[in-house]
């Protein structure tokens, strides 16, 4: 338990990670929840020893906040409100990726697939990565009704007034949310200790995905935040050296891509030289790794640093 009585609940996760953070937030008649978790029995059963240890239950939730829609965070909302009645707050670009990727009819697992097919991924890998992403429809059922928030807005929750700021890059319509009197920031995936943000290329979103994260960084930087809330690992302090930290990190790779380049090279191919050939047997790591991989390249790209040159069998870039 952290001061005025927060709760950080670390909710298991089924992968790397481990965990996801929750923020319980104490109100004057029940609780806000900050960002439930993946949709797991594991899960629920943390929140049921949660509840039962702090003497609150679903029915004492008056609200639920998300940072942004990926699926350790978004997964359990439907399953809060179905049990509390309570409002799910989220943003509509956020809101729009879940149902592209998860609601009826959605196209985006097939989207993902074809760009990363564009830019020579063998399409068994991209099969794979089609059904992971359909594995995630029942983690994040039932889905919740939601009610929009946006940047530039403030909210008020735990009682503290939040400035809602956007946070691109990890994330299209993720929010960072930041009171100036306590200078403390709930930064969802935007800024995590030790863990770098997948900044991905996701079709029919951000063109450059890495611009907008960067820009990103710059801008929380100069908000002097003391203690940053991640949705990974624990709170900490140093937020502005971390943001810089992130640069730094994309400008070494940066660097680096821009020097194989002197040799001509397709996505998949500098996927594997950056990430290595083992994720092909991981689809979920892979998904992140080729995502990431092409929002180097468009950075590059979209600089005239590189260049593409397209055939009927995939894109392939080269150092101009």
């Amino acid at each position: 338990m952290w001061e005025d009585g927060w709760i950080q609940v670390k909710v298991p996760l089924p992968f790397s990670l481990r965990w996801v953070n929750s923020y319980v937030l104490p109100e004057q008649d029940g609780y806000t929840v900050i960002d439930p978790g993946l949709h797991t029995e594991e899960a629920v059963a943390a929140w049921d020893e949660v509840m039962s240890r702090f003497g609150f239950g679903y029915g004492d939730i008056r609200q639920i906040v998300l940072t942004h829609q990926h699926p350790d965070h978004y997964g359990l909302a439907g399953y809060f409100q179905k049990r509390s009645g309570a409002p799910v707050y989220l943003t509509a670009q956020a809101h729009a990726y879940t149902q592209r990727m998860w609601g009826e009819g959605g196209t985006l697992a097939g989207e993902l697939a074809a760009l990363f097919r564009e830019h020579g991924m063998p399409a068994e890998l991209t099969h794979s990565i089609e059904q992971n992403l359909e594995s995630f429809k029942p983690l994040v059922s039932p889905q919740p009704q939601v009610t929009y928030i946006q940047a530039g807005q403030t909210m008020a929750f735990g009682g503290l007034e939040w400035s809602l700021i956007d946070a691109p890059g990890h994330a299209r319509g993720a929010l960072v949310f930041y009171n100036a009197g306590r200078k403390i920031a709930l930064c969802g995936d935007q800024v995590m200790p030790r863990i770098t943000p997948n900044v991905s290329v996701v079709p029919g979103e951000d063109a450059d995905p890495l611009a907008s994260f960067m820009d990103s960084l710059a801008g929380l930087e100069s908000l002097g935040v003391k203690l940053a809330f991640p949705g990974h690992r624990d709170p900490f302090d140093g937020f502005a050296k971390r943001t810089a930290e992130l640069r730094q990190h994309h400008e070494r790779r940066l660097a680096q891509m821009l020097e194989q380049l002197y040799e001509p090279h397709n996505g998949f191919e500098l996927c594997e030289l950056h990430f290595g050939e083992r994720l092909r047997t991981n689809p979920h790591n892979l998904r992140f790794a080729m995502a990431e991989t092409l929002a180097h390249l468009y950075y590059l790209e979209k600089r005239g640093v590189i260049a593409r040159s397209e055939s009927e069998n995939d894109i392939v870039y080269r150092r101009v």
